[in-house]
């Protein structure tokens, strides 16, 4: 059976730097930092009291009263970044079987702050405990994707991935696989997250992960850099529509680019740390690459992982330095999160749409605050650091790595 190839032909993004993806890339471009005091809560008893939070946001643009009243906040973010994606794509679902159309959605912590809120509202009370009925539905990780489901009327494969902060790697990847099997022509995939809530930041910061750089948030991610100390917490969402390019071409979509090939693995090392020589990643960006047919010395663009925490960003470095062991490295890195903050479960879509943006433009985003790279780094790295930089894209992969040891890549060509 011959495979079939798979474009993406639509894009949606509601992010620290951008609630639309042409927002989101001009901000990434300019190097602008989407830090700031956190507004979601008082913070004031918080050792980081800062995080990168999506602005200004108003869900009636894409979600009615009900469906705002019903979901949580990280089902409104994929909601609203679902809704941009379906509007880009402009498919027209009336002229296909709805069973084609898939949505593979991804969070890793689901409707943490209804669960939070409603945990916190009961404790307080004094007589008959009564949860909100809608409690369940809006903490459950599968939600999000239920709902676009149900908006839309999409009737094919339909299921959440969870895999931490690989999440939306995963995600696609899977969406990827069943398109190339045969079993869909559309999916709807991505992910959302919204984890600046007090138990989030009161349990990531007691395991000593978030900087706490609380004079200076802007600069405070700054991966690479010797002076890191935490990564610091984002939020938001995005989507990609993935199609079967006979399909795409037929209906005359536009095409962002080709998702070429993608893999995951597991470090099996530890709870939370990546393996400290990165071979987990080295090999799922092997993987990958065999599956797109391609060489290390084709990729033009890394968008690593690197969260700006002290030891998780020297093995994906190692790993890279491996990979490109006796090939010539033409390819550039940089780490977007430094503007955006970890998204958590959505970081690996938005730097997945980062990626695709720079094939379409030719610019690497750049790495911001990074000042002088840690010594501790192995590899000759060419990281593009303070501005973005003019460069021809043809090949970008994403990495993304998770707590659990797990590794997810994708690999994204021009077309």
């Amino acid at each position: 059976m011959t495979e079939r190839r798979v474009v993406i032909t639509g894009m949606g993004a509601i992010t620290p730097l951008g609630n639309d993806v042409q927002t989101f890339w001009d901000n990434a471009v300019n190097g602008v930092s989407g830090a700031g005091p956190i507004t979601h809560f008082n913070a004031e008893k918080f050792k980081t009291q800062f995080a990168c939070e999506v602005k200004d946001f108003d869900p009636t643009r894409y979600l009615d009263r009900n469906e705002i009243k019903r979901t949580d906040l990280y089902s409104q973010y994929g909601l609203y970044a679902a809704a941009q994606a379906i509007e880009d794509a402009d498919f027209d679902l009336s002229q296909m079987d709805p069973f084609d159309v898939g949505v593979i959605w991804g969070t890793g912590q689901g409707g943490l702050e209804t669960l939070e809120k409603e945990v916190q509202y009961y404790m307080e009370k004094d007589k008959e405990p009564k949860f909100n009925p809608f409690l369940i539905p809006k903490m459950l990780t599968n939600m999000c994707g239920g709902m676009i489901a149900l908006k839309y009327g999409f009737m094919g494969i339909g299921f959440t991935t969870i895999s931490a902060c690989a999440t939306t790697n995963t995600a696609i990847m899977d969406a990827f696989n069943y398109i190339k099997l045969g079993k869909a022509k559309i999916f709807v995939t991505g992910g959302s997250e919204a984890p600046i809530t007090e138990a989030s930041i009161g349990g990531f910061g007691s395991m000593k992960a978030l900087s706490t750089r609380n004079d200076s948030p802007e600069t405070a991610s700054r991966p690479y850099d010797v002076d890191r100390d935490g990564f610091v917490m984002g939020e938001g969402g995005g989507a990609l529509i993935l199609e079967d390019y006979d399909h795409a071409k037929a209906r005359g979509a536009k095409i962002y680019a080709e998702l070429v090939g993608s893999a995951m693995t597991n470090d099996a090392y530890h709870m939370t740390a990546t393996h400290p020589e990165g071979l987990g990643a080295l090999r799922a960006m092997e993987w990958a690459l065999k599956e797109a047919n391609l060489t290390p010395a084709d990729i033009d663009y890394i968008n690593t992982h690197s969260t700006s925490t002290p030891v998780g960003d020297l093995s994906e470095p190692a790993a890279i330095a491996k990979l490109m062991n006796g090939y010539e490295n033409k390819s550039v890195i940089s780490g977007t999160k430094s503007m955006t903050g970890h998204m958590l479960g959505a970081a690996g879509v938005a730097e997945a749409i980062l990626s695709i943006q720079a094939i379409n433009h030719n610019i690497v985003p750049p790495t911001i605050n990074t000042e002088t790279i840690d010594p501790a780094i192995v590899g000759d790295h060419d990281i593009v650091t303070k501005e973005a930089r003019q460069k021809e894209v043809k090949v970008a992969m994403s990495n993304t790595f998770g707590f659990g040891g797990h590794n997810a890549i994708s690999i994204f060509k021009a077309i």
